[in-house]
C-alpha cells in the first residue's frame, strides 16, 4: 500500500480500460490477443475510462473519480491488423492500441483525448484544484 509508507505529500494515481459491448478490455498479453481486441474494435464505438485517484496523504481520504471517452475505430483492413500487430505498437496499451501513436483510424467522439492516452488532465486539474492545488504558469 503505498500510502502506508507516506506521512504527506499527495498520491496520484490512474489505470485505463477500454469497453467495448460491455467487455472490459486491458493491456493485450501477447500478438494473439492484440488481434482479437482490434478485430473486436473494428468499425465500431467503444468507451475508454479512466480511473483516477488524488489522495493528499495525511488529509482527507482519496478523492477517485472515473474519466469516459467516447471513440470509433475504422473498420481496419486485414493489412492494417496484421501491420499493426507486427509493429509490437500495441504492447502494454489497453484496447491494444494508443491515441498517441496518431494511427489515424481512431476518432475521439466526445471527451477527453489525454483521458485516451491515459491521463484525463483536465479532470485531474479539477481535482487538484479541489484539494487547493492551483495551476501555475510561467
Amino acid at each position: 500500500d503505498v500510502a502506508a509508507r507516506f506521512t504527506d505529500g499527495l498520491i496520484v494515481a490512474c489505470d485505463t480500460v477500454v469497453e467495448c459491448d460491455g467487455q472490459i478490455l486491458g493491456k493485450p498479453l501477447d500478438q494473439n490477443d492484440a488481434r482479437n481486441m482490434l478485430q473486436m474494435l473494428s468499425g465500431r464505438e467503444h468507451r475508454v475510462l479512466s480511473g483516477l485517484c488524488v489522495w493528499p496523504v495525511g488529509g482527507a481520504g482519496p478523492d477517485v473519480r472515473v474519466a469516459v471517452t467516447r471513440l470509433r475505430m475504422d473498420r481496419l483492413s486485414q493489412e492494417q491488423l496484421e501491420e499493426y500487430v507486427a509493429s509490437g505498437q500495441w504492447a502494454g496499451k489497453a484496447g491494444a492500441f494508443g491515441y498517441q501513436d496518431r494511427l489515424g483510424w481512431i476518432h475521439v467522439i466526445d471527451g477527453s483525448e489525454s483521458n485516451v492516452v491515459g491521463l484525463p488532465m483536465e479532470l485531474l486539474a479539477e481535482m487538484l484544484a479541489r484539494h487547493g492545488f492551483s495551476q501555475s504558469r510561467p
